[in-house]
């Protein structure tokens, strides 16, 4: 399977992940359990787009992958793109609030951009440094998921004396088609995320999350009567330059000299001459 195709399908579902946990509401509220579907509503904060920078960034350092002064340069392109998209107009919101959250969220927001890019690059790592099958390495990966969503809900049976009877039997609760097509959803984007992480690279993934986020905003417009800004198609537009710029041959990007003969064939006959 082609590492373009698994990352298009990934762009495809991630992009519907908003789409359908919107669609899983019941009178603007959820029936079941949002512990037990675990999607994050901060993944379109603006903040979360230095996950990008921070990503390539991680990615030489701990996995020694070198990318060129292109390459850099559309990833930054790529955290300006999808910020650019979800920046709102002054006549949206008040430009002084724009910049106006206490320094904490800025250091926390920078400090959760660093975490989420080195469990990725980390991840990568793991899932290539042994020829474990990739089914027995995404068990290994989502037990600590379900442990960790257990405890939760756990601690909110205790917290709340148990009033409502444990959570295994209420596990279910409110359950809707829709929302089991978020959790199918969910579980199909992760192990094509895991696909990504063996057979290609974080990189890969990040694009194809992040014109997701693009793709996710588009479809809004239509489904939910969104309103289309300026800022959307500015972003859309640079997104699509960097995508063609990291991905794209050199020979496509810089006019390169045509040469009919090579450099060492050239200083060979020039030596040759000499001794003649």
């Amino acid at each position: 399977m082609e590492w373009y195709f698994v990352a298009a399908l990934l762009t495809l579902l991630t992009s519907s992940q908003g789409i359908l946990t919107t669609l899983s509401q019941t009178n603007g509220r959820y029936k079941y359990d949002y512990a037990t579907v675990p999607f994050l509503a901060e993944i379109f904060k603006i903040m979360g787009n230095l996950k990008i920078v921070t990503t390539g960034i991680l990615f030489r350092l701990f996995l020694k992958r070198k990318l060129s002064n292109l390459q850099w340069l559309a990833i930054v392109l790529l955290a300006v793109g999808t910020t650019t998209s979800q920046v709102k107009g002054c006549g949206e919101a008040s430009c002084d609030s724009l910049f106006s959250a206490p320094i904490q969220g800025y250091v926390l927001g920078i400090l959760s951009a660093c975490l989420s890019a080195l469990a990725g690059v980390y991840t990568e790592y793991l899932m290539k440094k042994n020829n474990d099958s990739l089914y027995w390495q995404n068990v290994q990966l989502y037990a600590f998921g379900a442990m960790f969503n257990c405890a939760r809900l756990h601690w909110d049976d205790y917290s709340g004396g148990y009033e409502k009877g444990p959570w295994w039997q209420r596990l279910l609760n409110g359950y809707t088609f829709t929302t089991w097509m978020v959790v199918l959803n969910l579980g199909s984007t992760g192990l094509l995320v895991s696909w990504l992480m063996k057979f290609a690279d974080n990189i890969v993934k990040v694009y194809s999350t992040s014109m997701a986020m693009l793709l996710t905003t588009v479809l809004s417009v239509y489904l939910f009567n969104s309103q289309p800004t300026v800022q959307l198609f500015l972003g859309i537009i640079i997104c699509m330059i960097s995508l063609h710029m990291y991905f794209a041959p050199v020979r496509m990007l810089v006019d390169l000299p045509a040469t009919s003969k090579s450099v060492s064939s050239t200083l060979k006959e020039v030596i040759v001459e000499n001794h003649e």
